[in-house]
């Protein structure tokens, strides 16, 4: 019996999966959970690319 206060497991996504599925609430989810990845990812790449960037400084001889 499916109880309306058991937790809701996250939405997972994996790259290539079947989608025709999904509903569209499904597949809103999925597009938010997605778009705050590649946020997320976004900021990493650009805290590597800022220290990368302040190495090279650093070390550069001239």
């Amino acid at each position: 019996m499916w109880d309306d206060d058991t937790p809701r497991k996250p939405p997972t996504h994996e790259i290539g999966q079947p989608l025709d599925t999904l509903s569209l609430s499904d597949l809103d989810e999925r597009i938010a959970l997605l778009r705050a990845e590649i946020a997320r990812i976004e900021a990493v790449r650009a805290a590597k690319e800022a220290a990368q960037s302040s190495a090279d400084s650093f070390f550069k001889r001239g």
